[in-house]
Order: structure tokens, then sequence, then C-alpha cells
């Protein structure tokens, strides 16, 4: 009986990067690129529609980043299992998309036998880290420091960053289908309980932990 191939989506904004990985994995036989999604939004609705089995999710996307896709996919697809992708070697990002529900880090410059072996081993049930960020997982875990992050609802989260991306409050209400009003109160709230008490301190807190770029 033939072994059924390892069903994968790609999340990642650029169609580059995309078409790249898509071809080295679609020439693996027990591989399968099902999908392609260019935003974290497209990569939640199309995760929920082909429940892959893994989603190769790119940390920093525009409109709904990757960090808070993985969360959502990770809480209604558990079977799901994603695998971040960034070229950034930083803590946070690493840090983020683990908490979120990923379960490896790849980085960008990767080789291909390391793109081919994080997606098996993740598939596997496995973790994966690209050997240049395991030293800086470490040493984050060792501080195991609260993130003032926790205390937002993922709504929250959403409207931080669209906020952080210079977006107005009826730009905001019209991409999530709110109210102007409901989009303010929801600033409200973020800057109250994050502490913060300006637009240039929200948008750096949100560089800090891998909202934006």
């Amino acid at each position: 009986m033939p072994v059924k191939a390892v069903t994968i989506l790609l999340a990642d904004d650029h169609a580059v990067v995309r078409s790249g990985f898509r071809r080295i994995l679609d020439a693996e036989w027990d591989l399968e690129v099902v999908g392609e999604a260019a935003n974290g939004r497209e990569a939640v609705e199309m995760a929920e529609a082909l429940k892959p089995a893994v989603v190769v999710m790119d940390v920093t996307m525009p409109d709904l980043n990757g960090i808070e896709a993985a969360r959502r996919i990770a809480k209604t697809l558990p079977r799901t299992r994603i695998l971040g992708l960034s070229m950034h070697k930083d803590a946070v990002y690493v840090r983020e998309i683990l908490r979120a529900g990923a379960h490896g880090y790849l980085l960008k410059d990767s080789n291909q036998a390391d793109l081919l072996a994080a997606v098996r081993s993740v598939a596997n049930g496995k973790g994966w880290l690209s050997p240049e960020v395991s030293d800086v997982v470490l040493d984050d875990y060792r501080k195991q420091v609260t993130n003032p992050i926790d205390l937002l609802t993922s709504r929250e989260r959403e409207v931080l960053q669209m906020v952080a991306e210079s977006r107005t409050n009826k730009e905001i209400a019209g991409s999530l289908h709110l109210s102007v009003y409901t989009v303010e109160a929801h600033r409200g709230r973020i800057m109250e309980k994050l502490n913060l008490h300006s637009v240039g301190e929200l948008v750096r807190f949100a560089m800090r932990n891998g909202l934006i770029d």
C-alpha cells in the first residue's frame, strides 16, 4: 500500500519564496504542496479548508502576521503541525512563533536539505530548530520572562498590528468589519493593558514582539 504524501500549505507574502519552496517540496515523493497563502489571514482560511499536515508559516506578513495566524490554526486544527519560517535570528521571533503553537523554526537562508529535514521532522511529530537559533532559544527560555502581550485578546493583537502598520481607525474598522467606535475601544484597552501612552510606544512594542518588521 503506497504511503500517503505529507500535505503542505505554504504561507509567505513573497511569491518567489513560495515558488522556490514549492519546487523543492513537490520534487519529493513523500511531500505535496496543496496550497499557497500570501498573508496570515489567507493562511488561516486555507488551513481550515485544506487541513494540511504541515503549514510552513512566514513569521512576518502584512495584514495578519504569521504568529497570530499560527495561534489561530493551532487552536482550531491541533493535528496540523506548524513550521515557522523567517529571515530573523532574533529571540523574539523564535519565542513568539513557538509560543503561538509552532513546532519548529527554519531560517529562510537554510539549504535545501534543511528545508526537507525540517518539514519531515515536524510532520513526524518532532521539533526542528535551525542550528543558528538554537542557542538563542535556550538563552531566551532561561530568562523565563512573562510577556505583557499575553494580556491581549486575539482581536486586540490583531488591532495592535494594524495600528502599528499606520492604519487609521476607519481602515481597521473596514478590514475587520467593526465599527470605528469598537476599534477605538480596542485601542484604548490595548494602551491601558500595556501601559503605553503614544502610538510611537505602541509601534516599538509591536516591533519588539515580532508583530511587524
